[in-house]
């Protein structure tokens, strides 16, 4: 009895201290908890870097239509041996250049060329303009990938939340259940040590309490497990949260509320069109490849060598000093227009174009997939609203009428006139309906929250306290 009486108490002041601590912790609200969400969660900054990505290669993409301007120079040393013969340029041989002599000779001295290169292609049938296009479309898909992931995140993070407080709310059912199943305990072991009830009835009140051990500590495994589901979603270390008591006290204020995001602008689906945008581009830009190019091209050569002009005839004129050779004396300028077309490109590029159309009515395909999706959504949604207020307005009647019985069976049990079989049937029904009670009003939020997300309007959640 008194070992009993001890860890009655000691439960007790662990609540107490429990509600002390949480006195002095700071709510955390929704809001708080998405703002923190959005700004630390990982998939988000991978996004969000992708995004810069895109657009950073989007500004490259556009300098691609500027000219090709090459400036080259070198300085090399070695012997002019010709040869007549017919040559193959495979990019391994050097490129000496002197008279085919009778005999090998190993006459030696500075050379130098200097080479400014412009080459331009500008006019492809718009091939630049497509790349540039294909490129924006990227650059939309990426933006709308980044909407689409933090909207997702918020649903989330938000669903985490409204998951937590009701198994806290769980938890605290189970507490009560428990001090409620210890308190039928010490009646029933005081009346069996008084002769007036059959030991038996302290064994089935040893198993209430029991249960109502196991079934708190589950509870609050279930605590734990969501705690951790949150504090990853914020990208913060597993702690204990206080949340808002504003969605277990009060139902939203306009649960028929209509969304301001009109149904093909919900993120999931703007993403979903911007890759049919994507590849419907790709496709035309691949097109242009079936189109020749027109180049204009320009060069201009300075050349230094230490072998004379009459090196021909005479071998002894070169002069092996660094300064003879690399001083430029001879100069040379090119320009002109040119005109280049694979002409069987048309047939390659004819299939990849008609490979990427039909990328794009697979993606056309999906889309229309995730269209039905979301208004099926929209219409389980209603039903699920109507249904989670149905239960709201009917707990009340169960806890009522569950209190009552449970007082009047604790009353009869402890004067003798009920036995304890229907006063622990009595326990389990208060315990049962106060369950539904925490979780009726996080119900109706859920419900809510389905809506949102099947709406594309979080709005109609966040705002609707």
């Amino acid at each position: 009895m008194v070992n009993i009486s001890l860890k009655h108490s000691i439960l007790t002041i662990l609540s107490v201290l429990f509600v002390l601590q949480a006195l002095g912790q700071k709510v955390l609200t929704i809001k708080e908890a998405e703002q923190i969400a959005l700004s630390n969660y990982a998939s988000i900054k991978a996004k969000a870097s992708q995004l810069n990505a895109s657009k950073a290669f989007l500004t490259e993409t556009k300098t691609e239509y500027l000219p090709d301007v090459n400036l080259s120079a070198q300085q090399d040393y070695g012997t002019v041996n010709g040869q007549n013969g017919p040559l193959y340029g495979a990019g391994l041989s050097v490129a000496s250049s002197g008279p085919a002599l009778p005999n090998q000779n190993w006459n030696a001295a500075f050379g130098a060329l200097y080479l400014a290169n412009v080459n331009w292609n500008f006019f492809a049938f718009g091939r630049a303009k497509e790349k540039v296009k294909v490129q924006k479309t990227i650059v939309s898909l990426d933006e709308n990938d980044l909407a689409q992931e933090q909207f997702e995140h918020q649903i989330r993070v938000a669903t985490s939340y409204l998951n937590l407080l009701a198994a806290q709310q769980l938890d605290k059912a189970a507490q009560d259940n428990l001090d409620r199943s210890i308190d039928l305990q010490t009646v029933v072991v005081a009346r069996v040590k008084n002769g007036l009830n059959p030991g038996v009835d302290s064994s089935l009140a040893n198993a209430e309490v029991s249960n109502a051990r196991i079934s708190l500590t589950n509870a609050e495994q279930t605590v734990l497990d969501q705690s951790n589901q949150l504090a990853n979603f914020l990208g913060i270390p597993p702690q204990n949260f206080l949340l808002d008591s504003v969605f277990v006290s009060k139902t939203p204020k306009n649960t028929d509320q209509q969304p301001t995001v009109s149904p093909d602008e919900h993120p999931l689906l703007k993403f979903y069109r911007n890759r049919i945008g994507v590849s419907d581009e790709q496709a035309k830009y691949l097109k242009t490849f079936s189109y020749p190019t027109l180049s204009l091209f320009g060069v201009y050569q300075g050349r230094g060598s230490g072998f004379g002009s009459a090196y021909t005839t005479d071998p002894t004129t070169y002069n092996g000093s660094y300064g003879s050779g690399v001083d430029p004396t001879r100069y040379n300028y090119l320009f002109g227009v040119g005109f280049t077309w694979n002409i069987t490109n048309p047939f390659r590029v004819h299939y990849q174009v008609k490979s990427q159309k039909f990328i794009s009515e697979q993606f056309q395909n999906e889309y229309n997939l995730v269209e039905d999706q979301l208004h099926d959504q929209q219409i389980l949604a209603e039903t699920r609203i109507y249904n989670a207020l149905k239960n709201y307005r009917e707990v009340p009647v169960e806890v009522s009428a569950s209190n009552d019985a449970y007082i009047q069976k604790y009353t009869l049990y402890k004067n003798g006139l009920a036995n304890i079989v229907d006063f622990t049937q009595a326990l389990f029904t208060l315990n049962r309906a106060e369950v539904d009670q925490a979780i009726t009003y996080n119900n109706v939020w859920q419900a809510l929250l389905f809506k949102a997300a099947a709406t594309g309007d979080f709005g109609l959640f966040i705002n609707n306290f």
